[in-house]
């Protein structure tokens, strides 16, 4: 006859032998290491989450805003150097070329979220609307990095200069 799911028989004399857990746990009660209580770290955990995430998710944070930031001035000096171009290629004759690019990209910088930026003309030809002349404009801003105050811009960059030129040609076929 055999014994199914019971314990083998020991033979008369013999000494169980300890299985691997007895042998780690032994006089101790919980698993635990001697001298920790069961209510002593509650908490830790969350307490070194927030304190890990504040250091490393807030530089991670500002680095996005200040790429955002730049990426913004660049749209608004790409823009406004296209649309100082565009208003000086199709200025009437005898007008103010600069002046009018100046106003044009001041709208495109305003758009955008900035303060006008400084626009300059260059003109391929003499005068600057002759026909197929090609007329280039660059458009210059300083993008400020947020959260940087005063008193650091002298020691830490506190703008970013972004720049963009833009060439168009008068047409061909315009008045003179």
């Amino acid at each position: 006859m055999t014994r199914t799911g019971l314990r083998p028989r020991r033979r008369p004399g013999s000494e169980p032998t300890p299985d691997l857990t007895t042998e780690l746990t032994s006089g101790l009660t919980s698993g635990r290491p001697p001298g920790l209580t069961p209510g002593r770290e509650s908490g830790g955990a969350v307490v070194e989450f927030v304190v890990l995430t504040v250091l490393v998710l807030l530089p991670v944070i500002y680095l996005i805003l200040a790429v955002a930031r730049v990426q913004a001035g660049t749209y608004a000096v790409t823009a406004a150097a296209r649309e100082a171009a565009r208003a000086a290629v199709t200025a009437p004759v005898g007008a103010d070329l600069q002046g009018r690019s100046e106003m044009a990209a001041a709208l495109s910088f305003e758009d955008h979220g900035f303060e006008p930026g400084g626009i300059t003309l260059r003109c391929a030809a003499d005068p600057c609307l002759t026909p197929d002349a090609r007329i280039d404009a660059q458009a210059r801003l300083e993008v400020a990095l947020p959260g940087v105050p005063a008193f650091l811009a002298t020691a830490w960059p506190a703008t970013i200069a972004v720049e963009a030129t833009h060439g168009m040609s008068v047409a061909r076929f315009r008045e003179r």
